[in-house]
C-alpha cells in the first residue's frame, strides 16, 4: 500500500494520572475527559491524524498499572493488544515517578511489541531537579524515548516523528531487550519457551506470542494465556501440565508464589534500570500534597471543607451568572421580536416565537451557570482534589455498604449519567457495579441544573444558592441512604477492599480548563440545537392543535372589543382565558389531564405533569417545556395590541420571563410545590439515554428495576416535602 493511504494504528498504553489522555488529545485534537485522577477512561477511545503522509488511528487504552488482567481495565487494554496488533505502543509515563510506572513498561517490552516510551510531565521531572540520562535510559530500553508536556502540547511533534521512524523501521534504538528475571527464574523460563516452540514446530501453528512471555505467564498462572491455549492453541497443552509442575517446584524452592518471585525480578530489573540511568534531584514533589492533605483530608475537617467548596462552587452559580443570564434572556427576547415583526402573522409565526424562542430560548438563559458549574468541576479534576474527594468520602461509604471507588463514577455523574454508568466498570466486583449503577442517577447531572435554578431563583431569593446544595446533598445523601439498603438486603456481600492513589496537586492551565469547560458546554448547546429544539416544536405543535373552536370565539370577542376601546383589563383577561382554553383542548393539554390525577397529591397541576414526562428525553427539556406551556399564557395576558394578533405578538411588546409567569398566580407553583418539584426533578429517570446506558452494562432486569424504584422514590418523596410542608403552614 503506498504510504500516502497507510493506516498505522496506535495504542496509548500507561498508568492512571500519568497524562494518557492528555497526550490523546493534544495528537488528535479530540477533547476527551481529563482529569487529574484515577478512572477518566473507561473503554479505548480513537481518533485519526494525518503526519508525513501517513493516517494515524490514535487509540487511547483504560488506565493500568499492570496487564495481568485481573480488572477490567487489564484486560480491555491487553485484549486490544493481543487482538488488534497495533503498529506502535506508545507507553505514556509520568516522569516524576519512574519506579511505578515502569512496571507496566516492562510487561509491555515482555510481549515483545513494538514501543515508545513517552516521559510525559516532563516540566515536573525538571522542576525536581532530578536528571536522567534519557540516550542511555533508552538504550537500556531498547526503544525511542521522547519527552512531553502533554498538557501543554510541547513534545506533539517529536512524539510523531517518532511513531513514524519505528513503524517505518527507522528507529536506530529499537530492539526487543529480554528481561531478565533473575537466576531463580531464568532458568525455568527458558526451558518452558523452548518447550513451547518446540510444540507449536511440531503441529505447525504459530503461537502469535512471544514464547518466552507465554513461558512467564504461565509461570505466573495467568488465566487469560491459559484460555488462549485451550482455544487457540490445543497442541499446546501438554504446556499448561508442565507449566503446573515447574510452579511447584519454583515455589517449593523460592518458598513464595512464582508470581512473586517474577514481580520481584521486573522489580531487580527496573531498580537496575534507574540505577544506572537516574540521578535523584532534593525536591520531594509530593512533598507539597502531602503538607496539603494534612488539612484537606484530615479525619474532621476533610468532609466540612469539601461542603464548603460545594457551597461557593454552588453560590457562583448565582451570582456570576445572573448577569450574562440577564444579557442572554435580552438578546433572546429582542430576537423574538425581531423574527415577530418580519414573517407574516400564521401558525409559522406562532411557532417560531413561542415554540423555538420560548422553548429553547429558555433554556439557552441557564448557558452561564452551567459553564460556571463545569469550570468548578474541571478546577476539582485539574487540581487532585477530585481524587481526595473519594478519599474522604470512603470512610462515609463504608458506613452504607460500598467504597471510595464507587464515589468516582457517582461524581462524574455531576457532570453526566450516562459516562457515569459507564465507569463502573472500573469496580471490580459485579455487586459493586450493580449498586454503583443504580446509585448514579441520584447524582445530580448538568442537565437538571436549569431547572434548578430556574426554580430557585424564582422562588428562594437570595437564599437560591442554598437551596440548590441543598438540593445535590440531598441527592448523595439519598443515594447513601438507598445503598444502605440495598446492600443490607438483596446486594448483600462482603465490602471489597479499597486503595487509591492520591495524585500530587498541579497547577491547572488556563488552557485546559478552556477546553474541559468548552467540551462540557459544546454538549450543551448540541442539546439545545438537537434534542430540546426538536422537543420544543413538537411540544407547541401538541400544544396548539387540535385548535379550539371556543378559544378561537373568545380571541375574536377580545379583538373586538380592544377595537372597540375596551378596557385593557377586560382583553387582557379574554386573552388569558383563550389561551388557557386552546392549551386544555389539545393533545397535549388532555394528556396533561390524563396524569394529573396521579402528580396531583404532591402539588402539581397538567402543565408540570408534562413537563416532568418530556424529562425523559432529556432533564433540560423539563425548562423548555415550562417555556413553550406558561409563556403562551402569559404572552397573551399582557397584549394589549390591535385586532389580529395572536398572543406572542401580543406578549412581542413586553412579556414576563418564564420565571414571572411561574410566580404568577395562574402558574400553580409556590415556594413549597417549587421545592417538591425540585426533588422530584432530582430522584426521578434522568433521561432515555442513562436507561439505555443501564440496560447496556446492567441488562434488562435491572434496568426496568431501576427506572420503577426511581419513579416510586421521586413520587414518595416529593409527596412528603409537599404534605409535611403543608402541614407546617409553608404552602
Amino acid at each position: 500500500m503506498h504510504p500516502a493511504t497507510r493506516v498505522l494504528r496506535v495504542a496509548l498504553a500507561g498508568n492512571p494520572n500519568s497524562g494518557k489522555t492528555s497526550v490523546f488529545n493534544v495528537l488528535t485534537g479530540l477533547h476527551q475527559q481529563v482529569g487529574n485522577w484515577a478512572g477518566v477512561t473507561v473503554e479505548r477511545k480513537s481518533g485519526r491524524i494525518r503526519h508525513g503522509g501517513y493516517e494515524l488511528e490514535i487509540i487511547d487504552l483504560p488506565g493500568t498499572y499492570s496487564l495481568t488482567s485481573y480488572t477490567l481495565e487489564e484486560r480491555i487494554a491487553r485484549q486490544y493488544i493481543f487482538d488488534e496488533r497495533p503498529d506502535v505502543i506508545v507507553n505514556v509515563i509520568d516522569a516524576a515517578n519512574l519506579e511505578r510506572n515502569l512496571h507496566l513498561t516492562v510487561q509491555l517490552l515482555e510481549m515483545g511489541v513494538d514501543l515508545i516510551v513517552d516521559l510525559n510531565m516532563w516540566d515536573e521531572f525538571t522542576a525536581s531537579r532530578a536528571r536522567l540520562d534519557v540516550e542511555r535510559f533508552g538504550v537500556l530500553l531498547g526503544t525511542p524515548v521522547v519527552t512531553t508536556v502533554g498538557h501543554r502540547g510541547h513534545g506533539r511533534t517529536e512524539l510523531l516523528d517518532a511513531i513514524l521512524r519505528l513503524a517505518e523501521g527507522r528507529s536506530r534504538r529499537h530492539r526487543h531487550v529480554p528481561i531478565s528475571l533473575g537466576t531463580r527464574v531464568e532458568t525455568v523460563v527458558q526451558q518452558l519457551a523452548e518447550r513451547a516452540e518446540q510444540l507449536s514446530a511440531a503441529a505447525g501453528v504459530p503461537l502469535r506470542l512471544p514464547s518466552r512471555y507465554v513461558a512467564t505467564k504461565l509461570l505466573e498462572g495467568d488465566p487469560q494465556v491459559v484460555e488462549h491455549i485451550h482455544n487457540r492453541l490445543p497442541a499446546l497443552k501438554p504446556l499448561l501440565l508442565e507449566a503446573d509442575t515447574t510452579r511447584d517446584h519454583l515455589r517449593l524452592a523460592t518458598g513464595m508464589e512464582p508470581a512473586r518471585v517474577i514481580g520481584a525480578g521486573r522489580h531487580g530489573f527496573i531498580a537496575g534500570l534507574l540505577r544506572e540511568t537516574l540521578s535523584s534531584g532534593p525536591l520531594d514533589r509530593m512533598h507539597r500534597s502531602r503538607q496539603l492533605d494534612r488539612v484537606l483530608t484530615h479525619r474532621v475537617l476533610g468532609l466540612p471543607i469539601f461542603v464548603a467548596f460545594m457551597w461557593l462552587l454552588f453560590n457562583a452559580t448565582f451570582t456570576m451568572g445572573a448577569h450574562p443570564a440577564a444579557w442572554i434572556e435580552r438578546l433572546v427576547a429582542l430576537l423574538g421580536n425581531v423574527v415577530a415583526g418580519a414573517l407574516p402573522a400564521g401558525v409559522l409565526r406562532d411557532l417560531v416565537v413561542e415554540g423555538v424562542f420560548g422553548g429553547v430560548g429558555a433554556v439557552a438563559v441557564f448557558l452561564p451557570s452551567i459553564m460556571i458549574l463545569f469550570l468548578g468541576i474541571a478546577l476539582l479534576e485539574d487540581t487532585g482534589y477530585m481524587a481526595r474527594i473519594a478519599f474522604i468520602m470512603d470512610r462515609v461509604m463504608h458506613l452504607f455498604g460500598l467504597h471510595g471507588k464507587s464515589f468516582i463514577p457517582m461524581l462524574t455523574g455531576f457532570g453526566c449519567t450516562v459516562p457515569a454508568i459507564l465507569a463502573t466498570r472500573t469496580l471490580e466486583s459485579r455487586r459493586d457495579r450493580i449498586l454503583t449503577a443504580l446509585l448514579v442517577p441520584h447524582m445530580s447531572c448538568a442537565a437538571r441544573l436549569p431547572v434548578y435554578v430556574l426554580l430557585a431563583g424564582a422562588f428562594f431569593g437570595a437564599q437560591a444558592g442554598n437551596a440548590v446544595m441543598a438540593i445535590y446533598l440531598l441527592g448523595i445523601l439519598v443515594a447513601l441512604g438507598v445503598g444502605a439498603l440495598f446492600s443490607h438486603t438483596f446486594l448483600r456481600e462482603e465490602q471489597a477492599s479499597f486503595v487509591m492513589e492520591l495524585p500530587p496537586y498541579r497547577w491547572p492551565t488556563l488552557r485546559g480548563l478552556a477546553a474541559h469547560t468548552w467540551a462540557r458546554s459544546h454538549h450543551y448547546l448540541k442539546k439545545m440545537a438537537g434534542v430540546i429544539l426538536i422537543a420544543s416544536i413538537v411540544l407547541w405543535v401538541l400544544g396548539n392543535f387540535p385548535r379550539s373552536s371556543t378559544a378561537a370565539d373568545l380571541e375574536a370577542h377580545a379583538a373586538q372589543l380592544a377595537a372597540r376601546g375596551g378596557a385593557t383589563a377586560e382583553v387582557s383577561k379574554l386573552r388569558r382565558q383563550a389561551a388557557a382554553v386552546a392549551i386544555e383542548q389539545s393533545v397535549i393539554g388532555r394528556m396533561g389531564r390524563a396524569i394529573e390525577p396521579v402528580l396531583r397529591p404532591l402539588g402539581f397541576d397538567w402543565r408540570m405533569g408534562v413537563s416532568l414526562v418530556s424529562g425523559f428525553v432529556a432533564k433540560e427539556v423539563v425548562v423548555s417545556t415550562m417555556g413553550v406551556l406558561y409563556q403562551v399564557g402569559a404572552a397573551g395576558a399582557t397584549g394589549d395590541a390591535g385586532d389580529g394578533m395572536t398572543g406572542a405578538q401580543a406578549g412581542a411588546t413586553g412579556p414576563p420571563t418564564l420565571r414571572e409567569a411561574l410566580r404568577a398566580p395562574g402558574g400553580g407553583f409556590t415556594p413549597l410545590t417549587a421545592a417538591a418539584f425540585m426533588v422530584f426533578v432530582l430522584l426521578y429517570t434522568p433521561c432515555v439515554a442513562s436507561i439505555v446506558a443501564m440496560r447496556r452494562e446492567l441488562g434488562a432486569r435491572w434496568m426496568w428495576f431501576d427506572v420503577g424504584y426511581q419513579l416510586a422514590l421521586a413520587w414518595l418523596a416529593a409527596f412528603g416535602v409537599y404534605r409535611i410542608g403543608t402541614m407546617l403552614g409553608w404552602g
